[in-house]
């Protein structure tokens, strides 16, 4: 469980030139603060570090500790550096009954990595979710925005060795 800022992230002037970007685009809007963090993430390292929330608290004028909320509450963002993928495994009941485990173990298999490590080439994170909807369709996969439906072990390992080749972006 995401309990804090992580510490010391470096933030280049080229980073904060695109966070203040994004962030400009939305001072006006402090309610889309879900759609800055999400856009914000794109170009951090998939996360939102202490140093990424005083930048962005700094243009929009959001106290740090309201963004410090949000990224300690929502799952689709993090404090600490993620994978360029993120693939969220939904463990809700049906996809449970449905061989959720099953193709989760594929998908450990074929990244080596557990739910909640990141891959040591740094372009994968495996984590677990709540639902994503799909439930009739289930067991599925939510890989950043894309979700995956119906998804056996074997075409869930296929799926992610072609996210690995680069054959899907």
């Amino acid at each position: 469980m995401k309990t804090e800022f992580t510490a010391q992230t470096e933030i280049t002037p080229q980073l904060e030139k695109k966070i203040v970007a994004i962030a400009e685009r939305y001072h006006k809007e402090p309610h889309q603060l879900m759609r800055i963090l999400l856009d914000i993430q794109k170009v951090t390292s998939n996360a939102i570090p202490r140093e990424v929330a005083i930048v962005v608290s700094r243009v929009t004028g959001i106290p740090e500790a309201k963004l410090y909320g949000f990224v300690s509450f929502y799952a689709m963002i993090s404090p600490a550096p993620r994978g360029k993928y993120v693939i969220r495994m939904c463990e809700s009941a049906p996809c449970h009954v449905t061989g959720a485990v099953a193709v989760m173990e594929s998908i450990i298999k074929t990244l080596g990595i557990q739910p909640g490590e990141t891959s040591r080439d740094g372009r994968f994170t495996l984590e677990y979710c709540q639902c994503l909807g799909v439930c009739e369709s289930s067991p599925a996969i939510l890989v950043n925005d894309m979700i995956y439906k119906n998804l056996t072990p074997g075409r869930a390992a296929t799926l992610i060795e072609d996210y690995m080749r680069g054959d899907v972006s």
